[in-house]
């Protein structure tokens, strides 16, 4: 068994336990080694990390392979990938991301609703489940099968309701998805409705929700991976900034909140 097949198999594990895991979202090598150091399970990309990283708003395909492959190679643990929409609308065109992703040491992948287009953020409905019918079939074509996410956008875009978002992912869910993911959810309620919808594994994002919900009460609805976007990204780059207006002040108290370095080298080594 290769090294990659191995994450994606224990990737898979995860999703079968009863409780869930908790799925951190690094930018880069560094900080997927700080958080692997922190004992966490699994990692996965995010795609506004990268923008952030690459002082972008938005990223292309190749960034996103790029970055999927620095923070794979990081450390030893199964990555799940942000695709975005697979930079595609076309369902067979946005498959073709899916080998890639594998090819850059991916143990899981994810397609999403959202179109990229302001004017019409989300796919119709029937386009939508056909591109996640198309990524399905091309995850279970590689030698191990990817874990494929499917997510409903809707929300984040103000684009259709909770029932709406319901209506789709349970699509999704019969389209052949692993499982099912829908960012906007905020509150425990709307997380319930949606778990007990589906009989998929279902991935909460908490950058977006509530943050006085903890693991223990997401675990006790059903919740079963819980990830955070581009939280840890914005949350550094927000301390980033507030240093740097310090010390554009003349004050140079922020140094009192730098990391060790004994804690960054043991994790770079």
């Amino acid at each position: 068994m290769n090294d990659q097949t191995a994450r994606a198999r224990r990737f898979r594990e995860l999703h079968e336990r009863p409780e869930p895991f908790l799925l951190p979202n690094p930018w880069d090598a560094g900080t997927a080694r700080l958080l692997a150091s922190l004992g966490f399970e699994a990692l996965a990309t995010t795609s506004f990390g990268v923008a952030n990283q690459l002082g972008r708003r938005r990223v292309g395909r190749q960034d996103v392979l790029d970055n999927l492959r620095a923070v794979s190679e990081a450390t030893p643990l199964p990555v799940n990938a942000d695709l975005e929409n697979c930079f595609a609308d076309d369902p067979a065109e946005a498959a073709t991301m899916i080998a890639d992703a594998w090819a850059a040491g991916a143990a899981g992948v994810s397609i999403e609703d959202a179109t990229g287009d302001p004017a019409a953020p989300i796919y119709d409905f029937e386009l939508a489940v056909e591109r996640v019918r198309a990524a399905v079939e091309a995850a279970r074509a590689l030698p191990v099968p990817l874990v494929l996410t499917a997510r409903a956008e809707n929300l984040l875009w103000q684009a259709g309701d909770l029932d709406d978002t319901i209506r789709r992912l349970q699509a999704f869910e019969a389209a052949g998805a692993d499982v099912l993911y829908a960012p906007g959810l905020r509150t425990l309620d709307e997380m319930r409705a949606v778990v007990s919808s589906v009989g998929k594994p279902v991935n909460v994002v908490m950058g977006f929700a509530d943050p006085d919900i903890t693991l223990t009460r997401l675990a006790e609805i059903g919740v079963r991976r819980v990830s955070v976007g581009g939280a840890l990204s914005r949350v550094a780059l927000g301390s980033f900034m507030d240093a740097a207006r310090e010390m554009r002040d003349g004050r140079f108290g922020f140094v009192r909140r730098m990391a060790a370095a004994e804690d960054l080298h043991g994790a770079f080594d």
